[in-house]
């Protein structure tokens, strides 16, 4: 719009001046035509005498009415009128221009105000969805340790073994047999989530098998908690007589009296009974 408001100008301008101009020499012109008398060649020759009263008047005199200056301003007014409203005009049109130009760049600047908004608001959205995937993947950690921690609840390993014999069918402890049980409970300090697990067979057939490998489990179980302070309800025992344990299909019934023990580890216990340890050795190993 600027542009064409400046092209404008450059045309109507000089056409103004050339009408302006045209119009203050056009009755000069006609003076001097009016000025020349129709004489003979012979009166051309002389020359002529102008009169007081000419001389008085001046150039713009009587000799042609339509030059006074009342006539040229009287044409010449409504050419300044026009060029008046003209400049006026191109006035309005710049202030319009500055106008709109000014309106335009404070939408240009709103629109920018507003996508600068909207990135911040992207990359905080971004950050968010960033962090809520960082929060569900813990959480799907957690689950499955959870899940693994369940079910290595009853999950049990052997870690040792003992059978102490029993001679002449009395529930008394042999030097050999006190051996046995120390060396197993010597592995016991340390160790979570343990169980010792008792099972008492006696050549006795029926319920005396029965109650003689009782109290064979008895003694033993005795000899743990009072010797080595081994919790009671660490150790399950069971009397089998002279009947074979379940899940030795190919074992004979017992004909000696004994106690066979066994010493089951949970391994989520022995996992983390271990972590500390591996925790010390990576502390050690740092400078």
């Amino acid at each position: 719009m600027k542009a064409q408001a400046g092209t404008r100008n450059l045309f109507v301008r000089p056409f103004a001046i050339f009408v302006l101009t045209a119009a203050v020499a056009l009755p000069a012109a006609l003076a001097q035509q009016a000025g020349q008398p129709q004489t003979a060649p012979a009166a051309a020759e002389q020359p002529a005498q102008p009169s007081s009263k000419a001389a008085q008047e001046g150039f713009w005199g009587k000799v042609n009415p339509f030059a006074r200056k009342k006539w040229v301003n009287k044409r010449i007014d409504p050419l300044k009128d026009q060029l008046g409203e003209l400049d006026e005009m191109n006035a309005k049109n710049a202030r319009d221009i500055q106008d709109v130009d000014g309106r335009a760049q404070a939408g240009i600047r709103r629109a920018q105000g507003s996508a600068d908004a909207a990135n911040l608001a992207a990359t905080a959205a971004g950050e968010q969805a960033r962090r809520a995937d960082a929060t569900a993947k813990d959480a799907a950690g957690r689950v499955s340790q959870l899940d693994q921690t369940v079910s290595g609840l009853d999950s049990y390993k052997q870690a040792s073994e003992a059978v102490v014999e029993f001679h002449g069918g009395q529930p008394i402890l042999s030097v050999a047999a006190r051996k046995q049980l120390d060396d197993l409970a010597a592995s016991l300090p340390g160790r979570q989530g343990y169980i010792v697990e008792i099972e008492a067979h006696s050549p006795l057939p029926g319920p005396a098998g029965i109650q003689h490998s009782e109290r064979l489990a008895e003694a033993v179980k005795r000899y743990l908690v009072t010797e080595h302070q081994v919790p009671v309800y660490r150790m399950h025992s069971v009397a089998l007589g002279n009947a074979k344990a379940a899940g030795d299909e190919g074992a004979k019934p017992a004909n000696t009296s004994s106690v066979h023990l066994r010493l089951m580890e949970n391994s989520l216990a022995a996992q983390g009974a271990a972590q500390p340890e591996s925790a010390l050795l990576h502390n050690a190993e740092r400078p």
